[in-house]
């Protein structure tokens, strides 16, 4: 199996104000390792590039990865995926927020395989779209910006627009049994738990 696939780069969202954790969360550590790192980590074996977006580039520069700052600052996520696809050379991205430590590469590669003629692939947890753990193509372009035209940021309502693959619950557990993948870091009692899960302490 390539160590790379074509056509998509990986795109991390590290825009954020951090504003429930109190303070820059992407750099907090989990058992010594930033939580950007964990994703950098997952990230750099699947794709030949990779980019940050943030509106602090400072904050990242020792990682020595492209950096770039919102085209229109202030919209949350849909900003940063607006402003990533207008960036990438490739013809796909794959967004993913900075704060996700427990990534897994066999079901971010499977999403790859399955992109095809699709505009998003997004996984789908009974009601949930877990729209910044997704790839989204070029294409969708346009549907964001009429979205953003209209003041409206919820990035999961340009999906009646375009081609989605939505992945299903059971789908995602062939890869990610306990569906570990999109649990976030919003809270400082939320990395305590992530950190315990890890060291397989009481949650």
């Amino acid at each position: 199996m390539a160590s790379h696939l074509s056509g998509i780069t990986g795109v991390i969202l590290a825009g954020g104000r951090s504003s429930r954790y109190g303070r820059n969360k992407a750099l907090v550590e989990m058992n010594g390792i930033r939580l950007i790192e964990r994703v950098i980590g997952v990230m750099e074996p699947l794709f030949e590039h990779l980019i940050i977006i943030t509106n602090t580039p400072r904050d990242y520069a020792y990682l020595e990865l492209p950096m770039v700052e919102d085209v229109i600052k202030g919209l949350g996520p849909i900003g940063g995926v607006f402003t990533g696809l207008q960036t990438l050379s490739d013809e796909a991205g794959f967004f993913v927020a900075c704060d996700m430590p427990f990534l897994n590469g066999k079901l971010i590669r499977h999403m790859m395989y399955v992109m095809e003629d699709f505009d998003v692939v997004v996984p789908k947890v009974d009601w949930k779209i877990e729209a910044l753990h997704a790839i989204y193509s070029k294409r969708c372009i346009p549907a964001i910006k009429e979205l953003i035209d209209r003041q409206d940021y919820q990035i999961i309502k340009f999906f009646q627009s375009v081609r989605v693959r939505y992945l299903n619950k059971e789908e995602i557990r062939d890869f990610d049994p306990e569906l570990r993948s999109f649990f976030n870091v919003n809270r400082p009692e939320e990395l305590l738990k992530a950190t315990r899960s890890t060291n397989g302490t009481a949650k």
